[in-house]
């Protein structure tokens, strides 16, 4: 079990749970009057935090989750400095802290914007696109994807002009990628070397990709992601901030997914 924030809300959500209703316990079996102005510093801070941090915990757990973006990996979809919600009850209802699912409702997508938990070090979260379900071969070569022998066509876009904390990437190509499911944007350096491989993705583990191709850790380098691995699905930009621009990004806020 990872001591993440997710624990600590909820070790929060006990504590003054405990700390309120024992009290409340406590008068009841003294038969003493419950009066406001008589509680205790404590008890008096558990009773105005419990609704809070519950609430905040059951929305957390089991609707969205707030995510802020770190890097370049899924550029143009998602820039440096986006805060997304992640749908969290798409893939399944998970217990929370142990992440258990005990509901199944919808299967993993291909073309989905996911959320995980980095397979090598669990408690960090990545978010990349889901590229091969259970059973699919994936090739990638020249800078090109290759599902089950089908070769995914590619439209170019032109050369993208990179801003703020993106601005490296200034000069790649942008190409419309169809995955069949979803059309989506993605960036390639001409310039990077030129990864190649074939991998077959083995049951319950999904293969991932950055839509920024030649800046992106994923699957390429480090393996399939497990079905346990699975946090959700990313489908909203609320807010977007990089110092290096124009500070608050007006024009992201509000933006769906794709």
């Amino acid at each position: 079990m990872d001591f993440d924030f997710s624990f600590f809300l909820f070790a929060a959500t006990i504590v003054t749970g405990i700390i309120w209703y024992g009290y409340l316990f406590h008068l009841k079996r003294a038969s003493i009057d419950y009066v406001e102005e008589n509680e205790p510093l404590l008890v008096e801070y558990a009773r105005s935090f419990f609704p809070v941090v519950l609430i905040v915990f059951l929305l957390r757990s089991f609707i969205a989750e707030p995510f802020r973006i770190p890097s370049g990996s899924m550029m143009p979809t998602l820039l440096i400095g986006d805060f997304i919600l992640v749908n969290k009850f798409t893939y399944g209802i998970r217990l929370p802290v142990i992440n258990k699912k005990i509901i199944d409702v919808n299967k993993p997508q291909r073309g989905d914007a996911v959320v995980f938990r980095y397979p090598k070090n669990p408690s960090v979260d990545y978010i990349k696109r889901l590229i091969g379900l259970p059973g699919d071969r994936i090739s990638y070569a020249n800078k090109q994807l290759t599902i089950n022998g089908k070769l995914i066509k590619q439209d170019s876009l032109g050369r993208y002009q990179g801003l703020g904390q993106g601005k490296a990437m200034t000069g790649a190509e942008i190409l419309s990628e169809d995955l069949q499911i979803v059309k989506h944007d993605i960036l390639v350096n001409h310039n990077a070397p030129n990864i190649k491989g074939t991998f077959i993705v083995p049951k319950g583990h999904y293969f991932m990709m950055g839509d920024n191709r030649d800046n992106s850790n994923d699957s390429r380098y480090w393996g399939t992601v497990p079905e346990a691995n699975l946090v959700g699905k990313a489908f909203f930009i609320w807010m977007n901030w990089d110092w290096e621009y124009k500070g608050i990004g007006y024009d992201r806020i509000g933006t769906v997914i794709k």
